[in-house]
């Protein structure tokens, strides 16, 4: 596969220079914790519906690694070859990327929620030559569908079924045989190795606006983002990470995968999100840090004060994805005694602002916190010019760990000769240089000329007490042009209609222009992997409605 990287290049000079990035590779990491603590405890790999538990030591888990990387070999993958990986949170996901930077491939991780249409485009576009996924899991026949699949991919050599029966298998192809001790197994362990620069990750958008793309990563840029985070969140080779977002997502795979091994730390993976087995894990594993979306932290904090199972060593829970509404920052400090962190990140980027472990509460509510080192953001107008403090206007920034481009779509990489990109976001930036997102740009809803501020609104919502999850879309109107929607899920055993919508917000002193002027409750929202509402699937059910 030619991989057409185009953003890597132009800033290698001044990146190196300025120390934002590093020229290692998980390899050099991986080398480093096999020298340094081999024995340590590194990968304890938790199967929830099997009551399974699987640990690694860095030992064992690099010898493991290197034997994957043979029998990958054997496939016939090598250096710039693409192997999908369709895993839930299992060891065998965490080992086959190891393998893929062993021998120079390009690990492209797909959710576990992905069918036959975002696949067939996925696998298609990205060329892969393997694709490695569960026989079943919650339920569903990965192998059959693979199966099907598997003509209409030209480019597909193999599908390596975890769990298989037969010569198909993971463990038939790639962990049981001993190859890493074959006779040419150091030759393929050491001749392939990938630089710093070259495109490691392949990874998919999810879609909130359509057809997803390929993201590229490079070592470089995805470590200048894992590095400072882990600084501004004083992590170090103590802590032990808990891992339950998926790894197939930039949240994962980041900080559940790379970061454990660049700090020489412990990770815990979940595959089935259970928050009474996560209060197990954080007590028996003396789990310190984790990071997942608000659905996580309610979770984790009614399960705790409901069984009265403290968590103790949980000293920091990062939640990205959307805002986290203030009563759940209170909640969550009371029950979990933890320090709670707001983020926001892109796939293209990771987290790239985060609040301080030392600011208040409420900057975990009311912002998403500053830009991490090496990261520079600002706001502008339709114009591009620069807004100042307090405006809302769309969101650029420039940073070392931006993607290396969108894979054969270069004319969408949304990124100005000076390095800075279009985030797609409505931002605005205080006096002290936190950052807020208000929206999407193109989910910006202007109602005779005024502008409703959309995240806002929605953050009021989830203050209601009948209120689960709540999205504001915009909807077309003759006289003012759009008019708001306010798309509304109830928690269980609860209603809700629009009066009550109205009069709730009117006593949160909303200018009458903003409140919605129609409501549609739904049992579920249209949401991608990472838990991000798609408000484009909302507007287009509103469109077919009114048609």
């Amino acid at each position: 596969m030619e991989f057409d990287a185009v953003l890597i290049p132009p800033r290698r000079e001044r990146m190196v220079a300025e120390g934002l990035w590093h020229d290692r590779t998980i390899n050099d990491d991986l080398d480093a914790c096999l020298a340094a603590c081999p024995d340590k405890v590194a990968l304890t790999a938790l199967r929830v519906e099997e009551g399974e538990t699987r640990r690694f030591t860095y030992r064992e888990m690099a010898r493991m690694a290197d034997r994957i990387a043979v029998g990958l070999a054997r496939l016939g993958v090598g250096r710039g070859d693409v192997v999908a990986c369709q895993l839930p949170n299992w060891w065998q996901f965490t080992l086959t990327c190891l393998a893929c930077a062993r021998i120079g491939a390009v690990m492209n991780p797909l959710m576990h929620i992905f069918r036959e249409r975002e696949l067939s485009f996925m696998l298609k576009h990205g060329e892969a030559k393997v694709a490695i996924v569960p026989k079943r899991f919650r339920g569903f026949d990965f192998e059959a569908m693979m199966a099907d699949l598997k003509p209409q991919l030209p480019d597909l050599l193999q599908v390596v079924v975890v769990g298989g029966d037969g010569p198909g298998s993971f463990e038939a192809l790639l962990s049981g045989p001993p190859w890493e001790e074959a006779a040419d197994a150091q030759r393929i362990l050491t001749a392939s190795r990938p630089s710093p620069d070259d495109v490691m990750q392949l990874i998919y958008t999810s879609g909130t606006t359509g057809e997803p793309k390929g993201v590229m990563h490079s070592a470089n840029t995805t470590m200048a983002n894992i590095i400072p985070y882990a600084e501004r969140l004083r992590l170090g080779s103590e802590d032990v990470v808990l891992m339950a977002s998926p790894m197939a997502h930039q949240t994962g795979f980041m900080y559940g995968l790379m970061m454990p091994i660049m700090l020489k730390a412990s990770v815990v993976l979940q595959d089935l999100w259970d928050p009474q087995r996560a209060v197990a894990l954080i007590q028996t594993e003396r789990v310190t840090f984790t990071m997942a979306s608000t659905p996580f932290l309610s979770d984790l904090t009614r399960a705790v004060a409901e069984s009265g199972q403290a968590v103790p060593t949980l000293r920091t829970f990062l939640c990205a994805g959307a805002p986290i509404p203030g009563a759940l920052v209170e909640q969550a400090r009371g029950a979990l005694g933890t320090k709670i962190v707001s983020a926001w990140g892109m796939t293209e980027n990771g987290a790239v602002t985060l609040i301080e472990l030392d600011d208040d509460d409420e900057r975990a509510f009311n912002t998403d916190g500053r830009p991490l080192r090496g990261v520079e953001i600002k706001v502008v107008d339709a114009d591009g010019k620069r807004l100042p403090p307090g405006e809302s206007g769309e969101l650029m920034l420039r940073s070392c760990s931006n993607f290396g481009g969108y894979l054969k779509r270069a004319h969408l990489n949304g990124t100005d000769a000076e390095g800075w990109f279009d985030t797609g976001d409505m931002a605005r930036i205080d006096e002290r240089g936190y950052l807020r997102i208000t929206g999407r740009s193109k989910d910006v809803i202007i109602r005779g000329g005024e502008n409703v501020p959309v995240v806002e609104i929605e953050a009021l919502l989830y203050r209601h007490p009948a209120v689960q999850m709540a999205a504001i879309v915009a909807y077309p109107d003759e006289r003012l042009g759009e008019r708001a929607c306010a798309v509304v899920v109830p928690r269980p055993g609860q209603s809700i209609d629009l009066p009550s919508i109205v009069e709730f917000l009117k006593a949160q002193k909303v200018a009458l222009q903003y409140i919605p002027e129609r409501l549609v409750v739904r049992d579920a929202m249209p949401s991608t992997p990472s838990g991000k509402i798609q408000k484009f699937k909302l507007r287009e059910a509103l469109r077919g409605e009114a048609a």
